[in-house]
């Protein structure tokens, strides 16, 4: 029993000697409560919330449950899978090893990755921190492989299935499209530079001389590590478990406190002596090909909310939901680890944000030009992207134009449109039937108004078929029945098939577009696309 308390005092001193807490005003603070009010409900899971300003922690609660099963509460110590908040952990080691003078992130990747095809263009590593390498992506590329969202899915996998790819989605460094996959090789590169597992060396030569004492990276999904949280999705009448598959490291699954995280974004403001330039670099915006904007870093974004500037970044994985946020020129830090899918933590983290500096009216304000309503009216209507294979509408309410639902657009000049509420000048140029999307960060995108053509029974039969991908080992078989067109997996069963236009086709889940490839007025395949997995090559073979 002695022992015991001695181990329970000496971890008190440990956090007390790491984390010194202060005052936030009590009108801000009950303005923050209310925010996680709902959180516990009765039976419901929760998370932990932890603001620090200067050297000082001046908020940290936990809310709800860690465990519905056994009813136990979540505390501020309690461990959170914080999914893509890793990035940046991985992201951190790569500049660490490059400080060393062990790497440098303009090296190719195979340099250090063996088996990879040449993809007819050279991949960086500071392609990968950036997700502009062109990589297609782990989620998306096993899911048309036949992974169902319950299957485990490991490093080993991955290296597996990317050894048979030959084609990358873009050009490397031609756009923005977040990828997993770039960041679970930032994992291999540090196993081959190091010598050590990713694991290992995350926690010897980052977490601990951060002093980051309570966070891992977990490599299985099987082990059974006390106080951590149990995940949950949210269903219209309550909970149930995320069942956890998610055994790879790289692009996510560290595990760590909000007292951690807090420890670690004030780096960003605050740096430990010797990690001044690591932390600077962490911050490096580079610009795409084209010389458009990115806003996204090395594993972090940086950006502005309310005029402030932010590093950010958010994470998903089964139920578990994240978000972190550093103001350094405020040097102020909100961290947000939660444990069930309809928590918002990016929302809450900014309504918080809001609260602390004071939030700005919702809009900025803009010189409208006054366009006439046929003008208006004639950009209503459906548009294609080709090169993307997105669909966007545009519809009108007066002298504001909506894209899909909820953006707002209005009009600056004739053909020209801002976004109402951007933070960073997202833009509409509209020409005869088409328009540019200019995002503040990332390429252009161009639009083509199109009509949907109804399939015919002449266009169904020549679909049908079986068609293979040689990059995953995998075949659909499309056939038609009653009027309906249908691909079949043996792992998936039917998928119902709708043709958007002419040799274009939209599926459900993971065939999100299909486009077919005639060679003499003949089908000879598919490109089969599914977000983050463009133009997956599949040859048609009956």
């Amino acid at each position: 029993m002695l022992n015991k308390k001695l181990i329970i005092a000496s971890t008190l001193l440990l956090i007390l000697c790491s984390v010194s807490f202060g005052q936030l005003e009590k009108e801000k603070e009950v303005q923050i409560d209310s925010l996680f009010q709902s959180w516990n409900n009765p039976n419901n899971p929760g998370g932990v919330v932890s603001i620090m300003q200067g050297d000082d922690v001046v908020y940290s609660k936990a809310f709800g449950l860690a465990s519905l099963e056994y009813g136990v509460l979540n505390e501020t110590g309690t461990q959170f899978n914080v999914a893509s908040v890793s990035k940046q952990f991985s992201a951190l080691g790569i500049v660490y090893l490059q400080e060393q003078g062990k790497l440098s992130v303009d090296d190719t990747i195979d340099k250090y990755i063996d088996g990879l095809a040449p993809f007819g263009s050279k991949i960086t590593i500071r392609q990968m921190l950036h997700h502009t390498s062109g990589l297609r992506s782990l989620h998306a590329l096993f899911a048309l492989a036949g992974w169902r969202n319950d299957d485990s899915r490991t490093n080993a996998d991955l290296d597996r299935i990317m050894q048979l790819q030959t084609e990358l989605n873009f050009e490397p460094g031609s756009e923005y499209l977040y990828c997993n996959t770039g960041y679970m090789f930032l994992a291999n590169i540090i196993e081959k530079v190091t010598g050590k597992s990713f694991v290992d060396f995350m926690k010897e030569d980052i977490f601990i001389p951060l002093g980051m004492h309570k966070t891992y990276v977990e490599d299985r999904y099987d082990r059974i590590i006390p106080n951590n949280a149990t995940s949950y999705y949210t269903q219209r009448n309550g909970f149930i478990r995320a069942v956890e598959y998610w055994g790879y490291v790289g692009s996510g699954n560290m595990h760590t406190t909000t007292d951690d995280l807090l420890i670690y974004l004030k780096n960003y403001y605050d740096p430990k002596p010797g990690w001044e330039n690591i932390f600077q670099t962490m911050q490096t915006l580079d610009p795409l090909n084209d010389g458009s904007y990115l806003e996204y870093a090395f594993g972090v974004n940086v950006d502005k909310l309310y005029g402030k500037k932010r590093i950010t970044h958010g994470g998903s994985i089964g139920g578990f939901r994240s978000n972190v946020a550093v103001f350094p020129e405020e040097k102020t830090s909100i961290a947000i680890i939660t444990n069930f899918s309809s928590s918002g933590p990016g929302g809450k983290s900014n309504d918080i944000a809001g609260i602390l500096f004071g939030k700005p009216a919702p809009y900025k304000k803009l010189k409208v030009a006054k366009i006439s309503k046929s003008t208006m009216e004639s950009y209503v209507g459906d548009y294609w992207d080709d090169d993307t294979y997105e669909e966007q509408q545009v519809t009108i309410n007066g002298d504001t134009l909506l894209l899909g639902r909820r953006t707002a657009f209005l009009p600056v000049a004739e053909g020209k449109f801002e976004a109402l509420d951007s933070q960073n000048g997202t833009k509409l140029e509209f020409h005869e039937n088409e328009f540019d999307f200019i995002p503040g960060s990332n390429r252009s995108l161009h639009f083509k108004k199109f009509k949907e053509e109804p399939l015919t029974d002449a266009d169904a039969e020549e679909y049908v078929g079986a068609y293979y991908s040689p990059e995953i080992h995998t075949s659909y078989s499309i056939f038609y029945r009653e009027g309906r067109l249908y691909a079949f997996h043996i792992r998936f069963g039917e998928l119902t098939l709708t043709q958007k236009f002419k040799d274009l086709l939209q599926g459900e889940y993971p065939l999100s577009t299909l486009k077919f490839k005639r060679e003499n007025g003949k089908i000879t395949g598919v490109w089969i696309s599914d977000g983050r997995v463009r133009n997956l090559w599949f040859e048609k073979t009956e």
